[in-house]
């Protein structure tokens, strides 16, 4: 590969910057001190920067904003960017930031570890180097390596809490892999703008005002009523299989239609983790069409609320809802 690429490494802390301490593991690692781990490995020129030095549980949509910042700052002087950060909400991250910076042109690469930099069995080392390696290559998007595989960040998933292979690619192919030849691209991440004939921008402004339902049999429309009470403008409900609600007895439908008219915008995807909602299948699932009601299709739930809050900051957020911007869902036509 040319030694002419720069990169920048974006650190946010997460289990590959975590050292022991009395209270446990807490993230200490700057950018600088991962680089000089990786020695003369260094596939280029790589620059270090700190954005931030936390845990990702603590990771939310205004470190979102602020990391998109960051990441649109270094593509200005880099080709590409790596980013190091936990594995707890990595998915989420990825996916919100597929949204905000779709179309940059450049790569940007998360990745972290499942154990800490100096654990003797870490498998941080590698995941950086694969990184670095991935983000050389002139392959527009925001992508997760972690372990051998590159997957699109609107469709990653953490499927696993200790194994090493920590994530997945649902409804997707894999984005690209490594294996003794180096790094494969082999279906990356879509980029379809509205308008073509615009030029790019970063839209980092997001509304965190979203709230997640996984439906139970016995949900009670008191729920759906606390989402308007309590000031969220958006919703994602994990419906049952192809997009089901009930309505006997405790009626979901009826409470979620009070729900759209009072203009507070839903999708609904399925509680399965393959495969899609079609609210047109069954009756179930053509009650609850409205205005404000939208079907989140084949995407992840990390996808449809990353979605839905990038929407709700943007102008018409309906038109986003509908389009699919980055492949986080398919254009499927309904079962007939």
């Amino acid at each position: 590969m040319p030694m002419t690429k720069k990169l920048m490494l974006l650190a946010t802390g997460g289990t590959i910057a975590c050292t022991p301490s009395e209270k446990g593991l807490i993230p200490t690692l700057k950018a600088s001190d991962l680089l000089q781990e990786l020695g003369g490995l260094l596939p280029c020129e790589v620059i270090a920067r700190d954005v931030f030095l936390i845990d990702s549980s603590n990771m939310q949509p205004e470190e979102w904003s602020a990391l998109a910042t960051a990441v649109s700052e270094a593509l200005s002087e880099c080709d590409g960017v790596v980013i190091t950060h936990g594995t707890d909400t990595m998915a989420y991250t990825a996916a919100a930031l597929s949204f905000m910076l779709a179309g940059a042109g450049k790569p940007i690469i998360l990745t972290g570890s499942q154990l800490p930099l100096f654990h003797p069995l870490t498998d941080a080392r590698q995941n950086l180097m694969r990184a670095l390696t991935a983000a050389m290559e002139d392959i527009a998007g925001v992508y997760v390596c972690f372990d051998s595989k590159l997957i699109s960040g609107v469709h990653c998933v953490k499927t696993h809490t200790t194994s090493m292979d920590a994530f997945s690619t649902v409804n997707a192919p894999l984005a690209g892999h490594f294996d003794v030849d180096g790094v494969h691209f082999t279906c990356p991440q879509p980029y379809f703008p509205l308008d073509a004939a615009l030029p790019y921008q970063p839209h980092a402004n997001i509304d965190p005002r979203v709230f997640l339902l996984k439906l139970v049999p016995g949900t009670s429309p008191d729920v759906l009523r606390f989402v308007k009470n309590a000031g969220y403008r958006g919703l994602v409900i994990e419906a049952f299989g192809l997009g089901g609600l009930h309505y006997i007895r405790r009626n979901l439908v009826e409470a979620l239609a009070q729900l759209s008219e009072s203009g507070i915008f839903v999708l609904v995807i399925s509680q399965c983790l393959y495969e899609r909602a079609d609210l047109s299948v069954y009756e179930v699932g053509r009650g609850v069409m409205r205005e404000y009601v939208f079907s989140g299709h084949d995407m992840t739930t990390e996808s449809a609320v990353c979605k839905m809050m990038w929407a709700l900051g943007q102008e018409n957020p309906a038109q986003w809802l509908t389009h699919s911007l980055v492949g986080e869902f398919s254009s499927i036509e309904p079962l007939s």
